[in-house]
């Protein structure tokens, strides 16, 4: 299994090894993406990011529940 199938949720280090980025960058880019979700009235973990929703934006693609 990829680890977008594995993980529910994906932390820093994650984000890192998928995006090739910096943990500043993977930081910037959660926390993005958490502010978008909670906009949209989800409930967030901070250091952590949605795994579906990062594929959805990073890659458009639509991962399957």
């Amino acid at each position: 299994m990829s680890m977008t199938q594995e993980k529910m949720y994906m932390n820093v280090d994650d984000v890192c090894a998928v995006l090739g980025v910096s943990k500043a960058f993977a930081y910037k880019i959660m926390k993005g993406y958490n502010e978008e979700l909670k906009e949209r009235g989800f409930l967030v973990i901070p250091g952590k990011v949605s795994t579906k929703f990062l594929a959805e934006k990073i890659y458009g693609m639509k991962v399957e529940e």
